[in-house]
């Protein structure tokens, strides 16, 4: 009877320490209880809860989500019962769980980012915070992800607040990722999470009318992939903080790319709302995958992509 190869899983981002680097994302396993049927989720190396604001938010209106040849369009808008509803009602469940709980956050100013930071700080169950700066859904949603000097601003503004690791997540959607990594990593980020989604639509042309009721929403899934990759690639090489690779992971395939590529860990997404189970049948291939590149650990791996010439970033 075969056995999986003795490989250490665990990676560090920052002042976090993970298990193992497969985490679930932001807004596509609800609060978690709604994966907890498909998946042991103390298993993973952490999960981030659907991303809250400091009052509840209705979101956009419909519809809020279409289907795509190669994955899906958003345009949710923050839909989350705000902060108080989210620490009452659902962070002791999160706090049972013995993996790392990353809790994203979202404002539509700094003071309101620190706001949200301060009264999650010290509280059981939060592992770290991930900084939702780029969702192209909400007014204003990305407008600290594409600066970078605001992008500094509000990562430092957060860091100031609270003792936290911090994730800074980040848009696609700018000319210079490396730019934007940057001013991240300047304002105190333990680590970079790419990609948000792509901006995109869809349209009804015999109605002549945009499917999506916020007309354009965020593009997620395999159709992404190439684009998380190349600023995952790009980010590595341009900051000395760990990145979190985010966009169209389903398979153990997908996730070896992004670690030769310059992700210390990576996120499933979409893959959550059509394989349930994808993640565990992840960290099953895990260890082998990683022995088959001739490493024992997975940090080992990262970042050991090989080319021919070098590449401008």
């Amino acid at each position: 009877m075969s056995t999986s190869p003795r490989v250490d899983l665990r990676v560090q981002l920052g002042r976090l320490s993970l298990a193992n680097p497969i985490l679930l994302a932001s807004g596509t396993c609800g609060y978690a209880r709604e994966m907890a049927d498909w998946l042991d989720l103390n298993r993973l190396g952490g999960l981030l809860p659907k991303t809250i604001t400091r009052l509840p938010r209705k979101g956009n209106r419909p519809w809020r989500t279409v289907e795509t040849a190669a994955g899906m369009l958003n345009s949710i808008g923050l839909d989350n019962d705000g902060l108080e509803a989210f620490i009452d009602r659902h962070l002791p469940f999160l706090a049972t769980l013995q993996t790392a709980v990353i809790v994203s956050i979202a404002g539509r100013t700094m003071a309101e980012f620190t706001e949200l930071a301060r009264r999650l700080d010290g509280l059981p169950g939060v592992a770290a915070l991930e900084l939702n700066i780029s969702c192209p859904n909400v007014s204003g949603g990305v407008d600290f992800g594409t600066d970078p000097a605001l992008c500094c601003q509000v990562v430092a503004g957060v860091r100031a607040a609270c003792e936290l690791p911090i994730l800074a997540k980040l848009t696609p959607n700018v000319t210079d990722i490396a730019a934007i990594a940057r001013s991240a990593e300047e304002g105190g980020a333990d680590a970079i999470s790419l990609i948000n989604t792509c901006l995109g639509m869809a349209v009804d042309w015999r109605r002549r009318k945009p499917l999506l009721g916020n007309v354009m929403g965020g593009l997620s899934g395999p159709a992404i992939k190439p684009i998380a990759l190349r600023a995952v690639y790009q980010a590595a090489r341009a900051v000395r903080i760990p990145i979190v690779g985010i966009g169209g992971i389903a398979t153990i395939h997908d996730v070896m790319e992004f670690l030769v590529a310059g992700a210390t860990a990576v996120q499933l997404g979409t893959v959550n709302y059509y394989r349930p189970t994808a993640a565990a049948e992840i960290l099953d291939a895990l260890p082998a995958a990683v022995a088959e590149l001739g490493a024992s650990r997975v940090v080992d791996v990262v970042g050991t992509l090989q080319t021919e010439r070098a590449v401008v970033v």
